[in-house]
């Protein structure tokens, strides 16, 4: 149950590039879980365990900032 954990360390750019990719990759696999692939809910669930765990682990300062993007990229996030 205990996974080997890893550190890394990555530049805050880096990270909100890894973290915009998992959100995209995320609504793909939403659309694809939702047309019945199993596979892709399982992966879906993994990607937002993921999600979950950034959010977590992010810096107190920066959680309470509301996090925006520009573009449709945002729009898409706030309709779904």
């Amino acid at each position: 149950m205990f996974e080997k954990m890893q550190k890394i360390e990555l530049s805050r750019d880096e990270l909100e590039i890894i973290e915009a990719a998992l959100h995209t990759q995320s609504q793909i696999l939403n659309v694809e879980a939702g047309a019945g692939a199993t596979t892709a809910r399982e992966r879906l669930n993994g990607v937002k365990r993921v999600l979950t765990m950034l959010d977590q682990q992010r810096p107190v300062d920066e959680a309470a900032k509301p996090r925006t993007t520009g573009g449709w990229f945002g729009m898409s996030r706030i309709l779904g």
